[in-house]
């Protein structure tokens, strides 16, 4: 059984996971996106040694911030973390709010369509030459039924739908369909998913909280440490709300009076994603009202599971 603990930042996941995971024996496998990287500690809210010496984690600090994380490679990773886990008999937490991470516990998220290097850089170049409006125009002709909900704005997108259908030869729609009929990653697994809630309000003033002691705590000062060790590299890290906003300050993009300020108004914007997105792309699953009542209550999941 792999038990789910989730929620919007700031809502109070760290706290609960670690209480959830004493009181029933269980070793806690991250689902954060930024988790991963080392160093990157302070704008993350990672956690602290005294609370990862609290409860074994898993999937905290296993890459450098200049190396970006995949999907494959984090269900790689989790499957190994399960295989220990329960090989010692004790029970599996994962917890985070990264949505494609997460979704990977309840349904398929990555295909099995190998692209070759030489291929990827033919359609780089052809995107860089000739532009996005030649790759449309030759995914339309690889595919006369239509391009379904393909941004086709969105190069990234383009140039990765037009690798699939050069290198199998099928169609978006047929890729789809096929995507959508394979297992998920997990699928030999039972799996439960508690969302932790807050008022939005009080979500609010948590994240400003948060942000002034991530301030306070030396995040300027974390950030110049990664700068140099080339964490730029990996958007997936540099583009992270709270650090791409101290690059923009470093860099006379930002006043740093407005620094707080933008990181905080920033945070709630992805809190509002994230709460939009959980409503819309997970199963059903039992929401838990941390502000109603809830202080003493570790039995967040059912005793059934």
């Amino acid at each position: 059984m792999i038990h789910v603990l989730s929620g919007c930042t700031a809502v109070g996941k760290t706290e609960w996971a670690l209480r959830w995971a004493e009181a029933h024996d269980a070793e806690i496998i991250s689902c954060d996106s930024l988790l991963f990287y080392r160093h990157m500690d302070i704008g993350t809210a990672k956690p602290t040694p005294v609370e990862l010496g609290r409860v074994p984690h898993h999937l905290i600090d296993v890459a450098a911030a200049s190396e970006p994380m995949d999907i494959t490679r984090y269900i790689a990773l989790v499957r190994a973390a399960l295989e220990s886990i329960t090989a010692r008999g004790r029970k599996v937490l994962v917890t985070g709010g990264s949505g494609f991470y997460l979704k990977s516990f309840f349904a398929p998220v990555a295909d099995e369509v190998a692209v070759p290097a030489e291929l990827r850089a033919a359609v780089g170049l052809q995107l860089e030459q000739a532009g996005i409006g030649a790759l449309v125009e030759e995914l339309r002709a690889l595919n006369p039924a239509g391009l379904g909900a393909l941004d086709v704005d969105n190069p990234r997108r383009v140039t990765r739908a037009l690798e699939r259908c050069r290198v199998t030869g099928k169609t978006l729609a047929e890729l789809k369909a096929e995507f959508l009929a394979r297992p998920g990653a997990f699928a030999q697994w039972p799996v439960t998913l508690v969302r932790l809630e807050r008022a939005p309000e009080e979500v609010n003033l948590r994240i400003d909280a948060r942000v002034e002691t991530m301030v306070r705590a030396g995040l300027v000062e974390e950030v110049r440490r990664l700068r140099a060790e080339g964490f730029e590299r990996n958007p997936s890290a540099a583009s992270a709300i709270g650090y791409r906003e101290v690059l923009a300050m470093l860099d006379g993009k930002l006043a740093p009076s407005a620094l707080t300020a933008e990181i905080a108004q920033n945070t709630r914007a992805l809190v509002r994603k994230q709460r939009t997105w959980f409503r819309t792309q997970l199963p059903k699953h039992r929401v838990v009202l941390l502000d109603t009542g809830t202080a003493g209550d570790v039995e967040l999941f059912t005793p059934a599971s």
